[in-house]
This record gives C-alpha cells, sequence and structure tokens, in this order.
C-alpha cells in the first residue's frame, strides 16, 4: 500500500513537470513559427517594394497576388490584400529608416540571447545583390500583430524601436502596447528631474534616469484629484499590482509605512522598493500637492536612513523619488544642485477611465443646481 502511494506520489510530481515542459515546447514552437513567418513577410515586403519600383506596377497586383496565395494555401490567414500592403508598409518603414537610425536598432541587439545580425535573405533578382535584413533576432520576436499596431502609430523609427524593445522586455500583450502608446510612454520615460549625473557613476546614472517617468499615469479606478496623500498612499497598496506596472520593470515591492528608529526617534517612509536591475533601495514619497523644495530635506534623510540602516555590502546607493500632484521644473532643477544624494522629482497624472468615457454624458455642477432650483 505504501508502495502505491510513493508511487503516487512521484508520478504527480513527474506529470507537472511533463507538462510544464510540453507547455515551454509548444511556446518554442509558437515563438520560431512567428519568427519565420515574419522573416517571410519581410522577404515579401523586399520582393513588393522592389517590384512596384522597378517594373513599375501599381496596386492592382497585390489583389491578384492575394488571391493567387490565399488560393494556393487557404490554411493561411496572412495573405488578403490589406495584410499585403501591411507587408508592404512595414519593410519600407523600416529599411528606409534604418541606414540613418543603426543607434536606434542597436538597442534590440541588447534583447537578443545572441545578438548575432539576421542571415541574409534570397536575393531578388531586380534589387540589389547584397540585400540582407538588417535587425537582430529580437526584431522578429514579437507577433505580428504587434508590429502593426507600432507602425501606425509610431512615425519615428526612434519611437517604433522603444516600443519593440519595451514589448520584448515586458512581454505585452497588444492591449498594454496600445495602451502604453496611448499614455506616451516613449515621451515620458526617464523625463524625471534629477541629479544622478552629479551623484551615481555612469553607467548607473544613466539607468537610474531611465527607470523614471515624468509625468507618472495613475490609471486605477477610484482614485480621485483631491485625494490626502494617506489616502492616494493607501489605495495604491491596495492597488499594488497596476502601481508596479506604471513604476515599470525591476521595482520590487518591499512596503508601506516603513519603519525607520533614528536615534530614538520613529520615522515612517511611504513607500519602499528594491530595484533588481540597479541592485539598490528606492524610496519612493508621495506628495498630493504641488513640490516644494523642502520635500527633498524630507526624502534626502529617508534615503540616508535607508542607506545607514538597510544597505548591504553589495548594494549600490540608494536613490529617493518623489512624486508630487505638480512641479514647476526649474524650482526642482534648483532644489537638487548642491544636494549629495540621488534623487528624482516627477508629477503624477490620475486618470479614471469611467470619468474620461462618460464625463460627456454626465450633466455638469451648474446643470445640476439648476435642475434642484426648478424642483
Amino acid at each position: 500500500m505504501n508502495d502505491h502511494n510513493e508511487i503516487t506520489k512521484d508520478y504527480k510530481q513527474w506529470i507537472v513537470e511533463i507538462k510544464q515542459r510540453i507547455r515551454q515546447c509548444q511556446l518554442n514552437v509558437s515563438v520560431k513559427a512567428n519568427t519565420e513567418l515574419l522573416h517571410l513577410y519581410w522577404d515579401m515586403g523586399a520582393d513588393i517594394f522592389e517590384r512596384q519600383k522597378y517594373a513599375k506596377w501599381g496596386d492592382g497586383f497585390l489583389k491578384q497576388m492575394s488571391q493567387d496565395l490565399s488560393k494556393e494555401f487557404p490554411e493561411m490567414k496572412g495573405f488578403s490584400y490589406s495584410n499585403l500592403r501591411y507587408i508592404r508598409q512595414w519593410y519600407q518603414f523600416y529599411n528606409s529608416c534604418f541606414q540613418n537610425c543603426q543607434q536606434a536598432v542597436g538597442k534590440l541587439e541588447g534583447c537578443d540571447d545572441n545578438p548575432t545580425i539576421v542571415a541574409k535573405q534570397p536575393t531578388s533578382q531586380l534589387g540589389d545583390s547584397s540585400r540582407e535584413n538588417p535587425f537582430p533576432l529580437s526584431f522578429f520576436s514579437i507577433p505580428w500583430g504587434h508590429h502593426i499596431v507600432i507602425m501606425q502609430r509610431c512615425k519615428d523609427i526612434n519611437k517604433a524601436v522603444f516600443y519593440i524593445q519595451q514589448t520584448i522586455e515586458n512581454n505585452w500583450s497588444r492591449t498594454m502596447l496600445s495602451w502604453q502608446i496611448d499614455n506616451k510612454l516613449f515621451e515620458r520615460q526617464g523625463k524625471a528631474i534629477s541629479n544622478f549625473t552629479q551623484t551615481l557613476p555612469a553607467p548607473q546614472s544613466d539607468l537610474a534616469q531611465q527607470i523614471t517617468k515624468d509625468p507618472y499615469i495613475i490609471d486605477i479606478m477610484g482614485i480621485r484629484q483631491d485625494m490626502e496623500e494617506r489616502e492616494l498612499e493607501a489605495h495604491l497598496n491596495t492597488h499594488i499590482s497596476q502601481y508596479l506596472l506604471e513604476l515599470g520593470k525591476g521595482f520590487t515591492y518591499y512596503g508601506r509605512q516603513v519603519h525607520l528608529v533614528v536615534d530614538g526617534d520613529d520615522f515612517y517612509i511611504d513607500q519602499l522598493f528594491y530595484h533588481v536591475k540597479l541592485h539598490c533601495y528606492v524610496v519612493v514619497e508621495l506628495k498630493a500637492v504641488k513640490f516644494k523644495p523642502e520635500h527633498i530635506g524630507q526624502l534626502n534623510f529617508y534615503v540616508a536612513a535607508v542607506d545607514s540602516q538597510m544597505r548591504g555590502q553589495h548594494d549600490n546607493p540608494t536613490i529617493g523619488l518623489l512624486i508630487c500632484k505638480d512641479k514647476n521644473d526649474i524650482v526642482a532643477e534648483y532644489s537638487l544642485r548642491n544636494i549629495g544624494t540621488p534623487i528624482g522629482v516627477s508629477s503624477v497624472q490620475i486618470y479614471d477611465q469611467l470619468t474620461a468615457d462618460y464625463k460627456s454624458s454626465l450633466p455638469t455642477i451648474e446643470e445640476i443646481e439648476e435642475h434642484l432650483k426648478e424642483t
């Protein structure tokens, strides 16, 4: 009986491992299939572009091409007339920009396990004899639908490459990608007012700047513009997963109202994080008011206390991040000039999706008051 129980227990553990391997295999196959498909699309886009350029073919041949390929490969959905146009547009956009933006494209190489440039594609009889795909392997790792969203909504290749890189690093769904573009992550990333270049060595100063945003957009139901600090802090703590998503990848939540004792006096940090890429603590102070210079003194004290009491031998210097309701950039810059502690200052934008969607259909305060008077 004991042998049977032991076999059953071992089997359950073993079958779980087998299932995990199968799922990983399915994922690998899916990723490989997507990569191969995008290689095909790139090559097709180059051929379509070159034939229209040299043979003077109009768009009429795309409809014929769509019919011929769909008839031959009915199980494939990528040969519609509209998708063939996307394929051509995709090739044109990146191929025309690449020569002048190699630095931007080079950022994608860091996303590859092996940052090797993709091998040459088959040469078109009408095109260059040395035509090759200039992009790293990671360029082909995101789904085609994501590429369409990025291509349609990013006119600048630096912006497009940024969203490709972020999609790879954060494993964004298409919905999340669209949300991040809507909320202008590219324009907000790394834009906090800070003294990192004066207080941190390179390249840590650059990395620290890149983990900041300005403004931070809090898109959580129930948040009001007039919330008090503690109320806002408690709400964010309740919805910490959404808050961490806005802070960005790498932030590990340590706690809120973290208790510190300094020479017998009690102090409480609003929020404390550990950043796994920077290998340092990040003290976050929330201020539901406009930035004031005295806020820096309080945050500077908390950062010094964490450095003294919590920072380990292998930890980098603690960073402070002040998130205010609003700020004057010049005032923030002056406030940081002679501060030896690495601190960044950002603003926050409260966004209530329900309010945005239904605001136009709701009566104004004036209309309600007028209605009450009539009643």
